[in-house]
This record gives C-alpha cells, structure tokens and sequence, in this order.
C-alpha cells in the first residue's frame, strides 16, 4: 500500500507540476503582451504624426496649383521681362500720365485695390507684384543684366532694374507718376534718381529712412521681432498650417471690408498659404537695411532731378503695434532725411494713419494723386 501510494504521488507529481506551469507563465505573457500592446500604440502614434507632417502640406500644395491659374487677376497680365522671368502687371483706366504703385515690404500689390479703382477713371494706374511676391516667380541666382550684378537678390537695386525692365517690356508712357510706400518708397527714390527724365511726380507714403538701422533699439525690433515673426508665418504656409488657420478663422487677410470682392479675399488667403510668396516677404524685410543703404549711396552720387516734383504721405506714427518709442524715433529720423534730402517736397499728413494707410484710409492718397493727374494733365494741354 505504501508503496503503491508513492508510486501514485510520484505519478501525480508531473500533473501537478504541469498544472503550476500556466499559472508560472503568467507573469511573462503579460509582459509579452504588454510590449507589443506598447510598440502597437507607438505604431499608431507614428503613423498619425505622419499624416500630419505629410499630408497637410500635400494638400495645400495642389491646392496652390489650382489656385494659382484660378485666381490670377482678369486684367493682368504676365510681361516677360528677359532672362526667362516674367512679372505680373496689372494696369486699369487710360490716358496719361500713367500712375506707377510700388506695394510696402512684403506685399503684394492688391493693396493698392482701393487707390488704383479711384485714380483709373482718370488715367491709367499700373501696380505690379514684385520677383518673388504674388505672381511674379522669384528670378534665379545669378541672373541678371551685367552692372546689376552687385545689387543681390531681394535688395533695391535689382528690384529696380527688374522695374525698369517690366516698364520698358510693357510699353508704359512717359513720363509717369511713381508711388512707393515703405520698401516701395525705398525703390522710388532709387528708380527716380537713376531714371530721373522718365518720372514726372515721386510720391513717397511713409518712407523708411535711411538711418533707422543704425539705432540699436530699432535693429533690436526689426530682426529680433518682426522677422522672426514673419519666419514663423512661412514654416506656417510651407506646413500647411496656415491653410488651416485660415479655415478656422485664425489668421486673416489684410485688405478686407464691404467694398473688397470675394476674388480678392481669396486671392490674399492664397498668398498666405504660399511659402514662395512668405520666403519673399521674409528676404525683403531682412534685405531692408541693405536696400536703405544702396539708396543713400545712390542719392549722394546722383542727386535728383529738379524736374521731378516730390510730394511726402505721412500718418500720426510709421506703425500703431509697435512701441511709441520707436515711432518717434522713425518720425525724427523721416524728418531729417527729408529737410536734407527733399526740402521743397510737398507733405501731406493723414490724421489718425500709419503705415496701414493705403487700403485702411485710401481716400486721401487717392485724392492727392487725382490731384496731380489733373496738374499734369492741365500742363500737358496747355503744352
């Protein structure tokens, strides 16, 4: 018996045993299950992020091929100007003087809409998106037409020699009446103390002066605010984010009101979306110091013209967003440029603008304008 009893619990012994195993395994299944429960979250996690990186700016960017045959104005159109680029030029109203638009640093030129519907039903009002911005592609390094060579990209002198070129391969008469506002101002002054018989009338809104970059407290604003600021803008639209953002009502157009079309609207929330549009706005505003440094250099050489009359658009302060000090800062430092550089100019200041003025308050820009149209025009009759 006793022996039959061990034999039994010796045969007992591998049941038992096999009946502890799973309740032994248990401890490593879990743990098996929970890496691979662990790499399949992981999983998951990774192909979400990559269809966010990925597809986002995907979609924007065949959005932008669509939009960029859609919207591109009626009346415009695409000059080429040489070396394999073209500018797009956008010219309403007839007869003469033609009124030239420069846009401010970063813009394209719909926001000149309110002041070119207003000056066109007297004369032709050309605006004209400059290389890199709305329309007109950027130009590729190194192209250029010989003595240009030493200005670089995104910089006054060539946009005034791709200017002068698109003015030339358009056939627009004259002389005409050139406006500019800020870097626009930058450019007008270049274009008329080089060309000088070709412009009758400079008008400079809100021009930079050319000593702004030499105060600390401005370079301190300018490159470790506002560009960095516009950088962020561009990694945005290059993201697809901005697209987004505009979708929910974050981010918005400038130009906008009762009397802006639909087309017109959709056209900025376009450029917004468009990192070729943003990386040029970037370049232009961090080239700017370079830009006012070639016009003081090109003033002192060739003084302007006492032919061309010089009339000067200012508001209560250069921008409402940024601190007082700096706004009174840039009005001392426009002021002295101006007695020095144009004394006899004629100054019109725009009560409660800055340098938002021309879609935000146009009617007194329009106004002047209209009013030497008239001046010429009377003169050229008389003639």
């Amino acid at each position: 018996m006793r022996k039959r009893t061990e034999a039994q619990t010796s045969n007992n012994e591998p049941a038992n045993a096999d009946r502890k195993d799973p309740v032994q395994r248990l401890p490593s299944q879990a743990k098996a299950e929970g890496r691979v429960s662990y790499r399949s979250v992981l999983t998951t996690i990774g192909k979400c992020l990559l269809v966010i990186i990925f597809i986002p700016p995907f979609l924007n960017y065949a959005s932008l091929q669509r939009e960029g045959q859609v919207l591109l104005p009626k009346d415009g159109q695409m000059v080429d100007v040489g070396l394999g680029q073209k500018m797009h030029l956008l010219c309403k109203g007839k007869g003469q003087p033609v009124v030239v638009l420069d846009a401010p640093t970063g813009m394209s030129s719909d926001v000149w809409l309110h002041v070119q519907e207003s000056v066109a039903s007297l004369t032709m009002v050309c605006t004209y998106d400059r290389m890199g911005l709305g329309f007109s592609k950027r130009q590729m390094q190194n192209e250029t037409t010989g003595t240009e060579k030493v200005w670089g990209l995104s910089t006054t002198g060539r946009m005034v020699d791709d200017l002068h070129r698109l003015l030339q391969a358009a056939g627009i008469a004259k002389p005409f009446i050139l406006v500019g506002s800020e870097l626009g101002a930058l450019n007008g002054r270049f274009f008329t103390h080089i060309h000088d018989v070709q412009v009758s009338d400079l008008v400079l809104i809100d021009p930079i002066p050319e000593d702004v970059f030499e105060d600390d407290q401005w370079k301190e604003y300018w490159w470790g605010k506002l560009v960095p600021s516009l950088q962020v803008r561009q990694f945005s639209a290059a993201t697809g984010l901005s697209r987004l953002l505009i979708i929910l009502g974050v981010m918005e157009p400038a130009v906008t009101g009762e009397n802006v079309s639909e087309e017109v609207i959709q056209r900025q929330k376009y450029l917004l979306s468009n990192p070729a549009h943003q990386s040029s706005a970037v370049d232009e505003h961090y080239f700017l110091n370079e830009s006012a440094a070639q016009v003081r250099d090109i003033t002192t050489f060739k003084p302007l013209s006492s032919r061309t009359a010089v009339s000067v658009i200012t508001g209560d302060s250069f921008d409402q967003e940024i601190p007082e000090h700096l706004n009174q800062m840039v009005a001392r430092l426009q002021k002295k440029f101006l007695e020095e550089s144009y004394p006899s100019a004629n100054h019109i200041h725009i009560k409660g603008a800055d340098r938002r003025m021309i879609y935000k308050k146009p009617s007194a820009i329009s106004q002047h304008l209209r009013k030497l149209v008239h001046q010429r025009q009377a003169k050229q009759q008389s003639e």
